[in-house]
């Protein structure tokens, strides 16, 4: 094969047993079990789950997004080698810590493949939670034309570009277009404070106020585990977004858990500790890729500009990046997984092959 055939980029045709329609996101493909298989399956693995709770197989795939683009490269190369692998590897690392050190736990039951999650159904809380242990980002371009109020945090005046701040800040945005929030612009991905929250506990989701509390301790706790684990390796943890939502268990108790990924390359920053340092910024992480295509473009605008939506989906769809690219984003991804795991990450060689096998021969979700 070669290497555009290992690169797994459509992963929602798989012959996986559904009666839903298969959602596709920028990265994961949701297939949402029947009635019947999520029974089975829970009697069968003896998941801590409801009876009736609904099940669904969650497929990851080596696609790259960036400024909500999906990019592609020369030679038929539609995402990044061992980019999907890494994602999940780093993620079910960090989410093994966490219930190790009591933290939460994650809405992954079981990991049948690399590629591979089987994932329960949970109410998602309608936040984005974002940590900030250094200044940079969005957070920069803010302070540097002068605002010092973010989220609702008053900023120190003389603070400088990547440096790290007094203390970890929460600095939460919306998760999709909420309305009815009172001072909040009903638009995906709007920045809120913690009062925004406190005041309209019940619109973002939360069953009741003391859960924003829990939210904060876990956002916290699990930032420091991922934080702690990194600095071992020199490698610093600069920023981060977790996502939360609620399930049941067995004996029908309500939990606040972990969703989505965690600590990856794509939801966080990472910057190399020798290079810090020294004064310099090496990205371990999908930010050394944004600003490779700022530089890549002669007209960067179109990437920062929401207005030329259309121009930057052009611009993702009619070029394709010079396979070197997409080479050395492959090494930054597998890179930091095997030094989070502490092994070589498995990178398969048919992913799509042995997805179906395995579906198929030890979950009996493939006819």
């Amino acid at each position: 094969m070669s290497l555009a055939d290992k690169v797994l980029a459509v992963n929602d045709d798989l012959p996986i047993r559904t009666d839903k329609p298969v959602h596709s996101g920028k990265v994961r493909s949701v297939y949402w079990l029947t009635e019947a298989d999520s029974k089975r399956l829970i009697q069968e693995k003896g998941y801590d789950v409801a009876e009736d709770a609904p099940l669904a197989i969650m497929v990851i795939s080596d696609r790259i997004s960036a400024f909500d683009c999906i990019w592609q490269g020369e030679g038929g190369m539609k995402g990044v080698p061992g980019k999907g692998a890494a994602l999940n590897a780093i993620s079910n690392h960090w989410f093994k810590l966490f219930r190790e050190q009591g933290l939460a736990d994650s809405h992954i039951l079981d990991i049948p493949h690399p590629f591979v999650w089987i994932v329960q159904k949970a109410r998602p809380v309608m936040i984005e939670a974002i940590c900030r242990q250094y200044i940079t980002g969005s957070m920069w371009r803010s302070y540097e034309k002068g605002e010092r109020e973010f989220c609702g945090i008053q900023l120190p005046d003389g603070l400088k570009k990547d440096q790290k701040l007094p203390e970890l800040l929460i600095t939460p945005s919306t998760k999709g277009i909420l309305k009815g929030i009172p001072g909040v612009p009903e638009v995906d991905d709007v920045n809120i404070t913690r009062d925004d929250i406190t005041n309209n506990f019940q619109a973002f989701n939360f069953t009741q106020s003391s859960d924003i509390d829990v939210y904060e301790k876990l956002l916290k706790d699990g930032f420091g585990v991922i934080s702690n684990a990194l600095a071992e390796l020199d490698q610093v943890f600069v920023d981060t977004k977790f996502e939360f939502g609620y399930v049941n268990d067995a004996a029908g108790n309500e939990k606040l858990i972990y969703m989505d990924e965690v600590g990856t390359p794509d939801s966080s920053r990472i910057w190399d500790g020798p290079q810090y340092r020294d004064g310099k910024v090496v990205e371990n992480s999908k930010e050394g890729f944004r600003q490779l295509l700022l530089n890549h473009f002669p007209d960067p605008d179109i990437l920062l500009n929401k207005d030329r939506m259309d121009e930057r989906q052009a611009l993702a769809r009619d070029n394709e990046l010079p396979l070197e690219v997409l080479m050395n984003v492959s090494e930054t991804y597998v890179g930091i997984a095997e030094k989070v795991i502490g092994e070589t990450l498995n990178i398969s060689d048919n992913p799509k092959a042995e997805i179906i096998q395995v579906l198929r021969d030890e979950y009996g979700l493939i006819d």
